[in-house]
């Protein structure tokens, strides 16, 4: 489906010389005097190239159609991370290059939205905030003030975390995938 170039977003899938490529950033440029242009920062897909490419806002650009759902993660094996779509029951491999550094918030039975484009993942949505234990923290010092000082601290699963003084070992936290920041203690 043909769209004008300005109204492509971050995460749009767009299909250029044969070549699928999703969009990593998107913005419009209008000068004083001259054409407005809209440049697009993408990856391609099929083997993760940056591409930068400028358009005038009105010039038409083939957006790819993309299936989006929701899949259940199942578990990861040397084929790569296997999922699940919780309707059907029918599973999908993707491989490590799409997953890349998010492989550390899936978590067995983690509900997702996976981008599909003829049956083959090409991008991966995870939870905006998940919930993980905390496997070391230094102990908390005495006299040190509990409003601003936060101590590093190591997650079950790898990722490292600043939390406040009074988390420690074993303490289930609820933290954002978008900046791995500490949210609040989990309630579970």
């Amino acid at each position: 489906m043909k769209v004008i170039a300005s109204s492509l977003r971050k995460g749009n899938v767009v299909e250029l010389d044969g070549k699928l490529y999703v969009v990593l950033s998107a913005q419009n440029f209008h000068p004083g005097k001259g054409t407005p242009t809209t440049s697009v920062d993408m990856r391609r897909i099929s083997d993760g190239v940056k591409v930068s490419e400028r358009w005038k806002t009105t010039d038409q650009v083939e957006k790819a159609t993309v299936d989006e759902r929701e899949y259940d993660f199942l578990y990861e094996d040397a084929e790569g991370f296997h999922f699940m779509q919780p309707e059907t029951y029918d599973q999908i491999t993707v491989p490590a290059d799409v997953v890349g550094d998010g492989k550390v918030y899936l978590q067995e039975g983690m509900r997702v939205f996976l981008k599909t484009h003829e049956g083959v993942a090409i991008a991966i949505e995870y939870p905006q905030k998940i919930t993980v234990e905390i496997a070391e923290t230094e102990p908390v010092v005495k006299g040190q003030t509990a409003s601003s000082s936060y101590k590093p601290a190591l997650c079950t699963n790898g990722l490292r975390v600043m939390v406040p003084p009074h988390i420690s070992a074993g303490t289930r936290i609820v933290i954002s995938t978008d900046d791995n920041s500490y949210v609040e203690r989990a309630k579970d």
